[in-house]
């Protein structure tokens, strides 16, 4: 699946938020300057041809929805990002994440807690 430039992410996160929608409806919802419609609705071409998106027709009108779950891309991204730049290390990750204070000491504590319920053995 080829990855998404940061408009497209835009636009996928309105399709996250909402489900199903027109090129209309996304137009409406981008901040100003907005783009040209004809350049949205290529855009959202784009997005189904590289595998994000499906449409139904409603009599002459496309209807775009998601095809692919917000936490399924997130994921992806996150494992692409953790090869990429650390070697697939998830422990380097977090280690960069927590020096550059990313992660506030809650979030420590949640992720280590999160550590110890994995270590655990199921009874």
């Amino acid at each position: 699946m080829e990855e998404l430039n940061q408009h497209e992410e835009e636009i996928m996160s309105l399709f996250w938020k909402q489900g199903e929608l027109l090129i209309r409806d996304i137009l409406e919802q981008l901040p100003d300057p907005k783009p040209p419609y004809t350049t949205l609705a290529s855009t959202v071409r784009n997005l189904e041809r590289k595998g994000y998106l499906s449409h139904r027709m409603y009599g002459t009108v496309n209807i775009y929805k998601p095809i692919i779950s917000q936490e399924a891309y997130s994921k992806r991204s996150i494992n692409r990002l953790v090869s990429t730049f650390f070697g697939g290390s998830v422990g380097s990750f977090l280690s960069f994440m927590v020096k550059e204070k990313n992660i506030s000491e809650k979030e420590i504590s949640e992720l280590q807690d999160l550590i110890d319920k994995m270590d655990k053995p199921s009874s």
